[in-house]
This record gives C-alpha cells, structure tokens and sequence, in this order.
C-alpha cells in the first residue's frame, strides 16, 4: 500500500485553551490544557519495530515506513508538515493521594491524524524529552520498557482490552541513566521512544486538575468540547 499525504487536523490545541509560555521550562500551567513544546532531538534514530496493522489503520504505506524521514519523524527530531506537538495538562493521585498538577513529562503529541475514512487518531511520543511537566525527570525511556509497552499495547488490544495501540518503536542511539532494580545503582541503558496512538488522550485528569483548582470555566470548555466530538448522542439529549 502507498501512502496518501498525510493530513492533520489538530482539534485538541485548536479548541481547547492553551498555555502562552512555550518550550520545556518547568512550571505550573494554569487555565490550559496543553503547552507547545518540540520533541528534543536525539543521536541517531532508528526503527527498531513498528505494528503493521496499526500502520495501515492510519493509512501509512511502507513507502512511508521504510523511508529515513519515518523514523526521523517518530524519533523526535523532524516533523511532517501540518504536525504541531504539545504535552497536555492534568491532575492525579500518586501512592494514594492527589498530586495536584501532573501532566505529560515524558511523552509528546506530534498531531491528530485524520484518516480518508473521517477518522481522528492522536499520534504520542513516549520518552520524547523534556516538558513543561516533567518535574525533575529527564523525559526519556529507555528500550526494555518501550519494548514492553509496543508489545503489551498491541496485546491487549488483540486480547480485547481496549487500549492504546503503538505504531513504531524507534532506537535513539543515546543512553539514559536508569535505575533498574531501585537499589541505589543506576546505569545507562539504550533509549527509546514508542509511538501510541489514540483517538483521544483526555483522561479523568484533565478534568481533575481544573475542578481541583475551582476553574469551573476550563472544566465546562473541556467537557463541551469531549462531549460534541466523543459523545456526540450526549450533545443531544
């Protein structure tokens, strides 16, 4: 199969308020739902693996797979044209207690990819380098959980759990310091990056974190905007 151009329709960041500041500096984004920030680039990407059905549910040939800009593209150091990345903010609990403010430290969303057949999948990058969210960490991953999370992703799926899926699994060629077994010795290890996909990545969250902090006007904008695209029947009751 070839690849129709690609076209990408970012309703996410288009509707739904975004924070002024861009880039990675760590802060407390307040009255939005998502920074601008790029994907930091790395040494030498490579695809290592990638889901060929998930491929084709988005409308990727191999022409498209198999070219360098592919794994360039999803190792976070270029971008297809229509593409705008930003990391969303939202709450959570953490060992039992609400957090407060969270938000995606680790993991960069490249756009929203509309397929021919009308379709909208959120393309993520996991391990993609610093966000406005990533607190002390370094927002990378390294290659055994990545190979972990590709493989689960598309297990669960075919086992009947709904879940994200994963199109690509992309080598970095830069090592992250981990430690692997929590024991006070940690090494360095090959990084990656999974790429997840989904129809949306609006979790409980997002809706936690403004409730939380009394912005009753954030709340009702992501609820009008969740409910007229996911839950349309909802919109008109």
């Amino acid at each position: 199969m070839s690849t129709r151009p690609l076209r990408f329709d970012n309703r996410f960041i288009r509707d739904l308020p975004g924070d002024p500041e861009t880039g990675p500096r760590v802060r407390e984004v307040r009255e939005a739902v998502w920074s601008s920030v790029m994907p930091t680039p790395v040494a030498a990407p490579q695809l290592l693996a990638y889901s060929p059905e998930v491929a084709t549910l988005l409308g990727m040939g191999e022409d498209l797979i198999e070219s360098e800009d592919f794994a360039r593209v999803f190792g976070g150091n270029a971008l297809y044209a229509g593409m705008a990345p930003w990391a969303a903010n939202y709450g959570g609990h953490q060992f039992g207690h609400w957090a407060g403010q969270l938000g995606d430290g680790r993991a960069i969303s490249l756009g929203e990819l509309l397929t021919p057949d009308g379709a909208h999948w959120e393309l993520q990058l996991k391990g993609a380098g610093r966000t406005p969210y990533s607190r002390g960490a370094d927002g990378r991953a390294v290659l055994r959980s990545s190979i972990r999370e590709f493989l689960c992703s598309e297990a669960m799926h075919h086992l009947g759990v709904p879940t994200t899926r994963a199109l690509s699994l992309v080598g970095t060629g830069d090592a992250v310091v981990r430690d692997m077994f929590y024991d006070g010795h940690p090494e360095a290890e090959p990084g990656a990056i999974v790429c997840r996909v989904a129809p949306s990545f609006i979790r409980f969250g997002s809706f936690e974190l403004p409730a939380s902090r009394g912005d009753t006007t954030l709340l009702r904008q992501l609820a009008d905007v969740c409910i007229a695209r996911d839950f349309p029947a909802l919109a008109e009751a």
